[in-house]
């Protein structure tokens, strides 16, 4: 560090709101990144699995005999040698089967010195397998008679949601206008740049250490063990840098307990990788859903109620898909001001692939349904979208129907903000007078809005963290932090915090967060609370670090330590920035004294956040944001095809930490929205995929990218670090209502059952006109 002449002053500056890079960005951007894809551990075996490829069947007889004898093969498991030991949400899952419920079960598994030899062995293995009758949607598995995915769930029943708060005979007698639809959202997956991988090592003492991709590492112990039939204790977790999460990582899959059975198994390290294929069969999707929404509104504008009806495709086996509900119906019941609320939800076992967390948690499906819903209620009343939406939005320190406290409430800004900036209600009238004028191609603009938890969600019994941080002789500050760094950018939220709360260069921050036996507890990456937690922890061990250096420059310097800061790399006095010792200096003066004292705290940091109860009333979120996206689209009406020619978004982010991370944010989000919005399609025939690689499963690609104008609205969170809140979910959340909403304005048509694809596009306008 340079050495300022003491007496200088040093100006008082802030990072708060800076463009700050990601630490890991330029070893990413030069390939110097080992992902676990290219690691390799000595002696390390390479595991494969067998899948079943076809979605219901008994297994009749299995032969592994050829496939053990094959040289150089280790291992051969099937489903005995994983009997007993479920695991999963509702304890339906088993690493190795004896029953195949959907196309992806895995039925057998081998370890091998090569890969080439490893699929060899597979095709050795030979099954005779019984098919038996399928269920392939949830009302056919909900019928009386249906085939059964799991004995012990009488009527393909899993998990069950309600919540009712008001009169709703009275509220339906009391509305002049009624909504009712019936929405289809799809399903889709992740599609991560880095294939699901593990690799599972066990030492002399029966510990096992696995590198794997989880974004919860520390729950990840806990749920991993029943598969195992191991203590949770002798589990070492440690998450090498993640290629993608998005959600899907936020649970065990039955990879990694294979590549764990396999290395006990062998007694060596075992790695199981997919390939592509194998990636889009077998990992979790985007819950599909059929939602059955109504909503009512007074004659002059004012929402009377909102019911709605959701039955889940809970797939094969439970994840935490089926949990979506817990965010469906906070949207249901809080998207606007609606004082009564009748929500149920019901998830079916199907033989289709199950579905798992995913960026928007349920309210990507819910918002789908309720932000059209709000645009069709608008029409109804000949009133311009953008008043009713006003009428009806929230304002700071109102209560839901389940009693969450909106204590900064900007959703009338953002709608202002956002309609203002798009100049939304002249284009949409403008678009709206052209839609029967002869010509191909038609201009509409669509707004929709939405409401996510930006402050965690106490899903589990903490949703805190733990943080470590100790500064050495040198100035050099390590955090070590239980928040998982998988390209969401919390790396460069807590070097910037710590960085400045204690007056050093970002350079000299260094985080440590990927290994479970080193870094303390966090419930993991979920529910846009990673920069509110973890930034709050950092902050709040930061200050316990500060606190204590300044008060050893009291005693050294004579100087009050309410007086002091530190700026710079010094010891400042923080009313005329005059640095009066070197920072490094006083640690070390600090440390060799003759009691000798080190700069290492602790903290746990838990937020003001209530348990989900069994009647789904409580804040269960320490902060909530709202979103709106205008999108402006060109409709090719002969083929179909949309066009997005610009997305204005203006969100609630209580207060920018780091701008550069945040864009990325809300780009990252637009773009998996826009996919699952236009082109996205996992193509299910009676449970089988058929479209499993990137050229017929269509992502959003960088060239299709619209413009975006962002807007980003700070209403300075009393709870969130610095008065920041939760960003990451609401741009995938916003952004297909509004595109659904802009073609409507465009052609007159709705699509209900996304995504909205050329050829669905193109029938709805030709059935619109005939």
């Amino acid at each position: 560090m340079k050495r300022d002449a003491i007496g200088t002053p040093i100006a008082r500056q802030t990072l708060i709101g800076q463009r700050v890079r990601k630490p890991d960005a330029p070893e990413k951007a030069t390939g110097k990144t080992r992902y676990i894809n290219d690691m390799v551990l000595p002696q390390m075996l390479i595991g494969k699995v067998l899948f079943a490829g076809r979605p219901h069947a008994r297994i009749v007889r299995m032969a592994t005999d050829a496939a053990e004898k094959l040289p150089g093969v280790h291992a051969v498991l099937t489903g005995k040698d994983a009997a007993g030991l479920k695991f999963g949400f509702s304890r339906d899952n088993v690493a190795l089967k004896d029953k195949v419920r959907c196309e992806h079960d895995e039925v057998a598994a081998v370890a091998a010195e090569t890969e080439e030899i490893a699929r060899r062995a597979l095709e050795l293995i030979a099954v005779e397998y019984e098919d038996l009758p399928g269920v392939f949607t949830p009302e056919a598995g909900a019928q009386e008679g249906a085939p059964l995915v799991h004995d012990n769930f009488p009527g393909n029943r899993s998990l069950h949601f309600e919540f009712k708060h008001g009169d709703l005979a009275a509220a339906e007698a009391a509305s002049d206008f009624v909504v009712d639809s019936v929405f289809r959202p799809h399903h889709v997956t992740h599609c991560c740049m880095g294939t699901s991988c593990a690799i599972a090592d066990f030492d002399h003492k029966g510990k096992l250490t696995i590198w794997t991709q989880t974004q919860y590492p520390y729950n990840y112990k806990m749920d991993l063990a029943p598969a195992l039939g191991m203590d949770p204790g002798d589990i070492r977790v440690i998450q090498p840098p993640v290629g993608g999460a998005f959600g899907s990582k936020l649970d065990v899959y039955p990879y990694e307990p294979i590549a764990a059975l396999l290395a006990k198994k062998t007694g060596r390290p075992v790695k199981v990788a997919f390939t592509r294929e194998e990636e889009f069969k077998a990992s979790p999707t985007r819950q599909a859903a059929i939602i059955h929404m109504r909503t009512g509104c007074s004659r002059d504008g004012v929402l009377t109620f909102r019911t709605a009806d959701v039955l889940l495709d809970n797939g094969a086996c439970t994840s935490w898909g089926p949990t979506i509900p817990v965010i469906m119906m906070r949207t249901t019941s809080g998207h606007y001001r609606v004082p009564v609320v009748d929500f149920k939800a019901q998830a079916i076992y199907t033989n289709n692939p199950y579905a798992g967390s995913f960026r928007g948690y349920g309210n990507v499906q819910t918002t789908y349904a309720t932000a059209q819903q709000m645009d069709m209620l608008a029409d109804m009343l000949d009133m311009d979208p953008l008043e009713f939406h006003l009428k009806n939005a929230q304002k700071s320190g109102e209560y839901t129907p389940q009693k969450s406290f909106l204590r900064e409430c900007a959703l009338a800004e953002c709608l202002e903000t956002a309609a203002k900036a798009s100049d939304y209600s002249r284009k949409r009238r403008e678009y709206a007078a052209r839609r029967a004028e002869p010509g191909r191609y038609k201009k509409g603009i669509g707004l929709a809005s939405s409401i996510h938890n930006a402050g965690g969600a106490k899903i589990h019994k903490s949703d805190g963290i733990g943080t470590i941080l100790k500064v050495d002789d040198y100035a050099r500050v390590t955090v070590i932090t239980g928040a998982s760094e998988i390209g969401q950018g919390i790396d460069a939220v807590v070097t910037l915090i710590a960085a400045e709360e204690l007056g050093v260069p970002l350079e000299h921050v260094t985080i440590v967060n990927n290994d479970s036996d080193i870094a303390p507890w966090d419930v993991g990456v979920h529910a846009s609370r990673t920069t509110f937690i973890a930034g709050n922890g950092t902050r709040r061990a930061a200050r316990k670090a500060k606190a204590q250096i300044l008060n050893a420059a009291e005693k050294m310097l004579g100087e009050p330590a309410v007086t002091l800061e530190l700026r710079g790399g010094f010891v400042v006095r923080d009313a005329c920035g005059t640095p009066l010792i070197e920072l490094e200096r006083l640690l070390r003066r600090m440390h060799f004294q003759d009691e000798p004292e080190l700069v290492m705290v602790t903290d746990y940091y838990e937020p003001k956040s209530e348990p989900e109860g069994a009647a789904h009333v409580s804040d269960h979120s320490a902060a909530y944001s709202h979103a709106v996206h205008v999108a402006e689209i060109t409709v090719d009406t002969l083929t179909g095809e949309i066009k997005v020619d610009r997305i204005t978004v203006a969100q609630d982010v209580g207060r920018v930490i780091n701008r550069m991370g945040l864009e990325g944010q809300i780009e990252g989000g637009i773009a998996i929205g826009l996919g699952y919005a236009l082109s996205e399609d996992m193509r299910l025939e009676k449970g089988m995929l058929k479209n499993p690689c990137f050229r017929d499963y269509k992502l959003i690609t960088a060239p299709e990218m619209p413009p975006l104008e962002l807007h980003f609205i700070e209403t300075h969170c009393a709870e969130g670090p610095y008065g920041a809140k939760g960003i990451s979910e609401l741009p995938t959340i916003v952004i297909a209502p509004a595109i659904a909403n802009a073609l409507y304005n465009a052609c007159g048509v709705r699509i209900f059952n996304p995504p909205m694809s050329p050829e669905t596009v193109a029938r709805a306008i030709h059935e619109a006109r005939h």
